[in-house]
């Protein structure tokens, strides 16, 4: 039953491990996505404002409008006043700790290499090469680590070079994990 992970669990542990280490350079040395995030002007004003409401952590939208009052005059003012935007709030805390969120990311990569390496062993037919391997485990890893970021360019405005960036990111995440597979492929 759990012959995929018994067969499959290197290449699983390496394109996690090579993921790991690749996101951790694109991040800390290269730092190609520090110009992703952009300060406010009034920092302090916007940081009142949000503490003055009691805002807990979450995602919010500004402005709020459902979809009954958007065509309202009152809607349509605000959305030509702007600004419109999306934002992401956590809750107020020490300095975060990235112990945890490195930890989670781990695991998700991990996750996701198990279930590109199941797909795979269940999906290729033996006699498999080196190429029908990588394809296929490349284009999964690629759906898992591009395709998120398209959408939140979509449907909540961010910026597409910020998009195009993270895109970037998933191709090595997929050409990392194609080469692990493809070069431990031994079901």
């Amino acid at each position: 039953m759990l012959q995929w992970l018994t067969t499959l669990w290197l290449p699983i542990l390496i394109s996690a491990v090579g993921i790991f280490v690749a996101g951790s350079l694109i991040h800390m040395v290269f730092q190609w996505h520090m110009s992703d995030f952009k300060k406010f002007p009034n920092e302090d004003d916007v940081r009142t404002a949000i503490r003055a409401g009691n805002t807990e952590g979450g995602m919010y939208v500004v402005p709020s409008c459902p979809p009954k009052d958007l065509k309202t005059p009152e809607m349509q003012k605000k959305m030509q006043e702007g600004p419109i935007g999306v934002l992401l709030v956590r809750r107020p805390g020490v300095v975060p700790n990235m112990a945890v969120p490195l930890i989670q990311w781990f695991a998700f990569i991990l996750v996701t290499s198990a279930i590109i390496g199941y797909v795979a062993y269940k999906a290729l037919l033996t006699p498999d090469t080196f190429g029908q391997v990588a394809r296929l485990t490349g284009g999964l890893a690629f759906l898992a680590y591009g395709t998120g970021s398209i959408q939140f360019g979509i449907w909540y405005g961010k910026p597409w070079p910020t998009v195009a960036k993270d895109v970037l990111d998933a191709v090595i995440y997929a050409t990392i994990t194609a080469l692990a597979f493809a070069t431990l492929w031994k079901p």
